[in-house]
Order: C-alpha cells, then sequence, then structure tokens
C-alpha cells in the first residue's frame, strides 16, 4: 500500500504506463477508423474548385476507407459558417472540413467570430494550389507590369481594379501587390468571381488578380491581356507570360489554394491516416487529370508544414487587414 505521502511517487511510477495505454488505445482506434460513415464539409457552395475537388476525391476515399463520405455544402459567410460548424465538432475524426483560403484572413474581418483557427481548427494538409494571374483589359496602355505600374501611378488612382469580394484573398493579394510595386489603385469588389470578370471583359474595370483557371480562356481568346503569374516557373498554359519575381517584384508568390482540416484535439494516429488516405487518392490519374483541367497543383504537405504556413499567412493578411482597415461584404 502507498501511504498519503507517497503519492507524488505513485503518480510518477503510473504516468508513463498511463501514457503507454493512451498511446496504445488511440494506435487501436486507427486501426479500426473509420467503422462509420465521414461527414465531410465543404466551407463553399456546389460547383467552385473545393467542391469540385472534394467531389472528384469521394468515390477513391470511400474505396479505401471503406466508408461513404457524406459531403455537405455549407457556404456563405466567407466560409466562416463551415469554419464554425467544424470547430463545435466532436475531436473523434468523424468530421473533416475542405475550404479555400480565406480561413487565415477571416479570423482578422469577422467580429465575434466563436471559433479561433488556430486553436480549435486542426491543419491537416494544404491540398492544392493554382497560380493567380494579373489580367487587364486590352484597352489599358500596358503590355508588361512595370508599364502597367507606371500607367496607374500617372492616373493618380483612377484606375479600378475588381476583386470576388471585399476581404476575398483576390483583394488582399492585390492590395500586397499593390504595396510591393509602389502604385494605387480604387477597389471595386463584386459579388463573386463571375461578375468581377464580367466587368473586366466589358471594360468598366481596368484591372483583376485571378486565378489561372478563369484566366486562361480569356487570355488565350484575345479577350483580357497577362501582365505576370504567381509560381516558381512559367504556366505551360501561359508560357508567354512572366511569374512576378521575372517583373522584378520579389516576396510575392500568392496562390488560391484548398486545404483539409479536423477540429482540435483530434488524436494525431487519426489525423495520420487521413493524411495517407488524401495522399493516396490525389495521386490517382483521374484526380490528377482533373486537377490539370482545373490548373490545379496537387501538394499535399504535411500537419506540421500546413500548420506553420495557416500562422504566417493569418500574421501577414492580419498586419494588412487592421493597417488597410479592411473590411467583408
Amino acid at each position: 500500500m502507498f501511504s498519503r505521502q507517497s503519492r507524488p511517487l505513485r503518480l510518477r511510477l503510473l504516468m508513463p504506463a498511463m501514457a503507454l495505454g493512451l498511446a496504445c488505445a488511440a494506435s487501436v482506434c486507427a486501426q479500426s477508423y473509420p467503422a462509420r460513415p465521414l461527414r465531410v464539409i465543404v466551407s463553399f457552395a456546389a460547383g467552385g474548385l473545393v467542391d469540385t475537388l472534394a467531389r472528384a476525391l469521394q468515390p477513391k476515399l470511400q474505396s479505401s476507407l471503406g466508408q461513404p463520405l457524406l459531403i455537405e455544402n455549407q457556404g456563405g459567410g466567407g466560409g466562416t459558417i463551415a469554419e464554425a460548424t467544424l470547430a463545435r465538432s466532436a475531436p473523434d475524426g468523424y468530421t473533416l472540413m475542405m475550404s479555400a483560403d480565406s480561413p487565415p484572413a477571416n479570423m482578422h474581418l469577422f467580429r465575434g467570430l466563436s471559433y479561433d483557427l488556430l486553436r480549435d481548427l486542426r491543419a491537416v494538409s494544404m491540398l492544392t494550389r493554382v497560380p493567380l494571374a494579373l489580367l487587364v483589359h486590352p484597352s489599358v496602355p500596358a503590355g508588361n507590369l512595370q508599364e502597367f505600374a507606371a500607367y496607374a501611378r500617372s492616373q493618380n488612382g483612377a484606375v479600378n481594379y475588381a476583386s470576388p469580394g471585399s476581404g476575398t484573398s483576390n483583394h488582399l493579394y492585390m492590395e500586397i501587390l499593390k504595396g510591393v510595386s509602389g502604385f494605387e489603385m480604387t477597389h471595386v469588389p463584386y459579388k463573386g468571381g463571375g461578375p468581377a470578370m464580367n466587368d473586366l471583359l466589358g471594360g468598366q474595370v481596368q484591372a483583376i488578380l485571378i486565378s489561372v483557371t478563369l484566366a486562361v480562356p480569356n487570355v488565350r481568346a484575345g479577350k483580357l491581356r497577362a501582365l505576370a503569374l504567381s509560381g516558381d516557373k512559367r504556366s505551360p498554359l501561359l508560357a508567354q507570360v512572366p511569374i512576378f519575381s521575372e517583373t522584378g517584384v520579389q516576396d510575392f508568390n500568392p496562390y488560391s489554394w484548398s486545404g483539409l482540416f479536423f477540429p482540435a484535439n483530434v488524436p494525431q494516429p487519426l489525423v495520420q491516416r487521413l493524411h495517407e488516405e488524401f495522399s493516396q487518392a490525389m495521386k490517382d490519374p483521374e484526380v490528377l487529370k482533373r486537377l490539370q483541367d482545373l490548373s490545379a497543383e496537387p501538394v499535399m504537405n504535411s500537419p506540421d508544414q500546413f500548420a506553420a504556413f495557416l500562422k504566417i499567412e493569418s500574421e501577414r493578411l492580419g498586419r494588412l487587414i487592421r493597417e488597410r482597415n479592411i473590411s467583408a461584404n
């Protein structure tokens, strides 16, 4: 028998055994996981990149996991509705979220959120990324980024640029580009990428920073002009267009991306299991072909790498939002 005074010693002796027991329990849990259908929350409406990716992966994951994947679109609030739902979900590995690139900015754009991205959501992996293109209407007298910057400076802010909405990544990244390139423009927010592109095509606005997916057909048709792309190398889809670093703009390489999240406190073995399953599904030839059609690159980085990226991006975008007093629609 342990005396009252020896309880601390008893706890120290029991702690390794308790830890081993918990590890074994988590291991057993991972081996039997999943034992029922998984709920996949998509943070935007049907038809977008994230939704398309979820539905392309669905049959592959259902086959490998042996359980149905129930896709549930929860659009609205720039992704905050889906994020709040995930944060409230049980950390048992049966609810996950596929989101676009809004979470790092949302915690700074929306007041009174019931959750914190870095505290209440568990990063699993970045899934894809899509380069962004700086597009201008053909009436703009500029054939490259330097000429466009000079033209914008000469107009004293009278050049308008469109975005899919105030506080969207397209808006925030264009504000960063303005800062690093030293010119001013006036922001014109729209309710979605479609209306923004329509007004650019009509000449009502002069520029936009948008995904290559939407840029390629319009540039190839001669309806718009691409001045620069993000990326580590030129895109084979628009091989004649330089990347930003080739134009002299350094430290500016934004992407539109999609990511995979769990609620916080999901056991590490389950995080690792799901990461492995998604990694394999992303290598499927049919999925890769679908990504290629969307101009999307597969990523699948580690949970730690994705978490570190989210922290850096949240700090950077938060600073920009505060400095420029940016709010969501």
